[in-house]
């Protein structure tokens, strides 16, 4: 079936973002295991899973549309240096996530393709999930204070 042209374009702009994020949020998630906050390293390889799910199924999507994906494009990629730095770098990329979702979604409704529509409303619904976690953890950092935050994010040693 034959996809329109302009929504393609977006869709592999979206799977460029999932494939960044997936390289961001496995990187992020490894540093904190490295510096043992294994229940944020957990946490933050989730997500990097449910990227690697979105990704999926835009490539089948696409390929569902009889286009190629582009997995070979990637866009910049932000470490943060600290725990906090992570946390406000993915949040912010979770927040154009949801913000080029929603216009995609614009988008495939114009164009009369509810199978994108329905799939690029199930991703931006993880998505809001993504962004919500981030808010939860950057209130927790504010309120408690980061020491306090990064203590519960260990794991408690075994005696």
């Amino acid at each position: 079936m034959k996809g329109s042209k302009k929504l393609l374009l977006v869709m592999n702009s979206l799977l460029a973002d999932e494939l960044t994020a997936i390289n961001q949020y496995m990187v992020h998630s490894e540093m904190c295991e490295n510096w043992g906050y294994s229940r944020l390293h957990n946490a933050i390889r989730k997500q990097a899973m449910d990227e690697m799910h979105h990704a999926e199924w835009l490539i089948e999507r696409i390929i569902f549309l009889d286009a190629a994906p582009t997995v070979s494009k990637l866009n910049a990629i932000k470490i943060g240096k600290t725990v906090s730095e992570m946390i406000s770098n993915d949040d912010k990329d979770e927040l154009d996530a949801v913000q080029a979702y929603n216009e995609a979604i614009r988008l495939a409704r114009e164009v009369d393709d509810q199978g994108s529509v329905d799939l690029l409303t199930k991703i931006l619904k993880m998505e809001e999930g993504h962004v919500d976690w981030a808010e939860i953890q950057q209130a927790q950092i504010e309120q408690m204070g980061i020491e306090n935050y990064l203590v519960n994010q260990a794991e408690s040693p075994i005696a």
